[in-house]
């Protein structure tokens, strides 16, 4: 099941705010959270609910083990078991065939490649287990004693899925006591649309739009329309999985969770550091803290330590060498800027760091786009000109011709356009014009959703693209 799907928006959203606020006990409103997100992940493949459920039993009872052992051996092997067993399973479900595929190609042997179907939102589940089991042993959180409120935090179906990766520390004290008011309902539902029409209205466009080039020979485009197809792709991963997360953190709040943001409009930095600091916020925040700053982070072996992070943060989003090789696409330049560029670009009028940031993730994602390196190789000769292609065609004409206003919307709205008119609002209306405009609310959410549902109507499957991570 997914979000942005009439069944959800209609029958089971509907019917889970039914069940969970016919009563105000919280235990009633755990237990429906709990059976709605089983529901909810089971809908497509009721099996790997299983695996979810022994992941988070088994991670509840090292939790419980580490903090009644703390300081021994024992809570250190507890530790270990459990790390071992999530990237163990892990590693058998995502990276198995990839690592048999590539030993069968260095050594000639012809080893059975296992053929798994990946299990929906493993990557984030995974992770999500991984943090609560250390910070239980580190000692930021005390254990969850009810193992049915950590299957709760571990499946809300809010975030299950595709993100954020929700540390429980985060939600610790909102599974024991939350309430959700009516503006605080009202606010998540204005999220979840919001999110839900960035999925909708523009990200399925793009992606309809940008596959007409990616997906095309390479030989047959210009160098102008490589170009096109992979912003078209930056436009459709950003808002695809920024609009996901809009979605979860609104539904969280509708529900009393209060998430902590995903994305801060990371297509306005100006250089790759400052990239991933306002794009997926939750795994870079992970990997500083679970792997970055163990392993030393600026004390020692500092580059190293750059390298095995970004290696690692393109390998979790595949098992394929085209990730690999753009996440340390991406960590090659943040060495380079903290080595002198960043100095350089801050010297610089701020336009040049916008430039050098968009060339330098609209490149990146073509490495994301292409998992055969072949395909990659000639788009990204065409793109650099290498190929003796034209500049431009008739294609792209019409392409920006019949897409011109789409285009402009979906480029403004990469920038903090809502933030600005909120904080224009406060600053200049008076209450009475604040409040005639919270008037308005309610029918802005109205046009979003059935400009959302005409476009959802008689489309096909098109799940959010971190879906498969």
């Amino acid at each position: 099941m997914i979000f942005a799907d009439l069944f959800f928006i209609y029958l089971f959203l509907p019917l889970n705010l039914l069940f969970y606020f016919i009563s105000k006990n919280l235990v009633y409103r755990n237990v429906v959270l709990v059976g709605f997100s089983f529901l909810f992940y089971a809908w497509g493949e009721p099996v790997w609910f299983l695996l979810l459920l022994t992941s988070a039993m088994l991670d509840y009872c090292h939790g419980r083990i580490i903090h009644r052992y703390r300081g021994t051996w024992i809570a250190r092997a507890s530790l270990c078991m459990s790390l071992a067993v999530d990237l163990g399973i892990l590693f058998t479900f995502k990276y198995s065939g990839f690592f048999v595929t590539n030993l069968n190609a260095l050594t000639g042997l012809s080893l059975p490649v296992p053929q798994f179907t990946l299990p929906i939102g493993i990557s984030f589940y995974t992770f999500q287990t991984i943090s609560y089991v250390v910070d239980v042993y580190r000692g930021d959180v005390e254990p969850q004693k009810n193992p049915a409120w950590y299957l709760l935090y571990l499946s809300m179906y809010h975030q299950l899925v595709a993100g954020p990766v929700v540390r429980y520390a985060d939600v610790a004290r909102e599974i024991q006591s939350r309430k959700t008011t009516a503006a605080e309902f009202s606010e998540g539902l204005t999220r979840m649309l919001f999110g839900l029409s960035k999925k909708v209205l523009i990200a399925n466009t793009a992606g309809a739009l940008s596959s007409q080039y990616l997906d095309a020979n390479a030989a047959s485009l210009s160098v102008g329309g490589a170009w096109a197809g992979a912003l078209l792709f930056s436009i459709q991963i950003y808002y695809d999985f920024s609009g996901y997360s809009d979605m979860a953190i609104g539904l969280g709040r509708m529900f009393g969770f209060h998430y902590k943001e995903n994305f801060n409009y990371p297509y306005i930095a100006k250089s790759a550091t400052e990239f991933w600091r306002r794009w997926h916020i939750s795994l870079g925040s992970f990997f500083r803290d679970y792997v970055y700053i163990p392993l030393g982070g600026n004390r020692k072996h500092q580059w190293l330590n750059l390298v095995v992070v970004w290696f690692l943060t393109g390998f979790w989003h595949g098992a394929s060498w085209n990730f690999i090789f753009w996440g340390l696409y991406f960590g090659a330049f943040i060495l380079i800027e903290k080595l002198f560029l960043l100095r350089l670009l801050k010297a610089l009028p701020g336009l040049v760091g916008h430039v050098y940031l968009l060339i330098l993730a609209v490149i990146g994602w073509t490495i994301f786009y292409f998992t055969d390196l072949g395909k990659l190789g000639a788009y990204l000769r065409v793109m650099l000109g290498l190929s003796g292609n034209p500049l431009w065609d008739s294609r792209l004409s019409i392409t920006l011709v019949n897409h011109c206003f789409w285009l402009a919307v979906a480029l403004l709205f990469c920038l903090p356009l809502v933030r600005m008119f909120k904080e224009w609002v406060g600053k200049v209306l008076s209450p009475g014009a604040v409040s005639t405009l919270l008037c308005c609310q309610p029918v802005l959410n109205l046009t979003l959703l059935l400009l959302s549902t005409a476009k959802l109507v008689g489309q096909s499957y098109n799940p959010f693209l971190y879906y498969r991570f």
